[in-house]
């Protein structure tokens, strides 16, 4: 076993699944890539395990490629968790201050955050976070942290993340079966902005989408606190489902064009001295074919036409998607609140023109998040496709403080308290809530 603290990531999406292991250096702080591993998914559909025994292998196997590169085993991990199943609410709790002296203590910011998650929900949902914004001490408002002030009544607005208790479940028994324990459940929006998104764009408010394989997650943040988290059903297998549709090629070849395409960038071909128009339009003509026998694809139709494929297909697709993105935040009245516009993140995030129609259809600043750079990291695994696992890791080493959940309690154990005081299990918060 490594001398420093470890910290290992899963991130199991419906295209592949990642398996990152960082060590932590003790004395700086800073994570350190071990080993990396990614396979693809089996067993597993837009974030949900609908074949548990593939799951399960395809999880070993990830994790055994993790293990190897690291030279030594783990024995528990970060789990993201995404799907439609995701939904959240804002809530409020509020206590009094127990101290004689008035002064807030730790124990007072731990009960009034679970005064907040006492909220009613259906039997088929979980909480998975419980997220203070800010609090409020007696009339004073936008309190980041109470401790230590003086007051007689304190007050916490919490954004809760709730998902399906059987997706969970199922997700808690396939890690267990490779042996290992869960540290927390993560809300893969909420790592994917750990890592994308700087405090300045959360605090003048900005919506992180990560658009994964068969869905889309939203986490938006407004002065600084997420505000409204979400999964919505669509992502970028509809973009490759498109591409094999329009042009009757197989999903493989669709998946290898919409690759090309993304590394290719389309600016129109502007004309050389000397050169006459029918040569110019010739030279586009043919810088505008893709040939399919150079990506290794054997079909019918021999060539396509980038032109075609960008402008016919993959934009209307990507503007529906924008489109329903924005729906949804106009739903929540939060187009307004985003000044620091979108930052879009995950696998679907290197789909070629993707910012621009993300700017013209949301009238709003976009970008691609590019993951930071980490000692450890080689340029393939430095993309938005790893987000999500990066944002996992990063997660651990801000909130985790090393502690773990052990399987054999309830699923409640397994819901993460991002509190100021970082993650916590439901049998901790339980014996402080009975303290006097």
């Amino acid at each position: 076993m490594p001398k420093h603290k470890t910290i290992t990531a899963i991130d199991f999406g419906t295209d592949n699944c990642a398996t990152l292991i960082a060590t932590v250096n003790p004395d700086t702080d800073q994570l350190n890539i071990a080993g990396i591993s990614m396979v693809p998914s089996r067993g597993i559909r837009k974030g949900s395990i609908v074949e548990l025994e593939r799951a399960v292998s395809t999880l070993s196997e990830s994790l055994d490629g993790a293990e190897r590169m690291a030279g030594f085993p783990v024995k528990s991990a970060y789990v993201s968790i995404s799907g439609t199943h995701i939904s959240s609410q804002n809530s409020r709790g509020v206590v009094a201050v127990a101290a004689p002296n008035q002064e807030i203590s730790r124990s007072d910011i731990d009960r009034v955050i679970e005064a907040a998650r006492a909220v009613s929900l259906p039997n088929d949902r979980t909480i998975i976070h419980v997220i203070p914004r800010d609090f409020k001490v007696d009339s004073q408002t936008g309190v980041k942290n109470p401790v230590g002030m003086m007051g007689i009544r304190l007050e916490s607005e919490a954004h809760i993340i709730t998902g399906m208790t059987t997706a969970i479940k199922n997700l808690e028994k396939c890690v267990g079966d490779v042996g290992l324990e869960v540290n927390s459940f993560v809300f893969s929006g909420l790592a994917s902005a750990e890592m994308v998104a700087s405090e300045t764009e959360k605090e003048l408010g900005v919506v992180v989408v990560d658009i994964g394989t068969g869905s889309t997650a939203l986490s938006a943040y407004v002065e600084g606190s997420l505000e409204y988290s979400t999964a919505l059903p669509i992502g970028a297998r509809h973009l490759t489902q498109d591409i094999a549709l329009g042009c009757r090629i197989s999903l493989e070849a669709a998946e290898k064009v919409k690759v090309a395409l993304s590394t290719e960038l389309l600016q129109p071909l502007q004309p050389r001295p000397g050169e006459s128009k029918d040569e110019l339009a010739q030279r586009r003509k043919r810088a505008d074919k893709l040939e399919l026998s150079n990506l290794g694809i054997n079909e019918s139709i021999n060539e396509l036409s980038k032109k075609t494929l960008v402008e016919d297909i993959l934009i209307p697709r990507l503007k529906e998607i924008f489109l329903m993105i924005g729906r949804d935040l106009q739903n929540k009245q939060l187009l307004t609140e985003l000044p620091a516009g979108i930052i879009i993140t995950g696998g679907g995030a290197e789909t070629v023109g993707i910012v621009e129609v993300a700017k013209r259809t949301l009238r709003l600043p976009a970008r691609i998040g590019q993951p930071a750079d980490i000692p450890g990291l080689t340029p393939d695994v430095k993309k938005p496709a790893f987000a999500t696992a990066l944002g996992l890791l990063e997660f651990g080493r801000k909130y985790g403080r090393g502690e773990e959940v052990g399987s054999g309690f309830d699923l409640g154990g397994l819901a993460s308290t991002l509190s100021l005081g970082g993650p916590g299990n439901k049998i901790r918060e339980l014996l402080r809530s009975l303290l006097p």
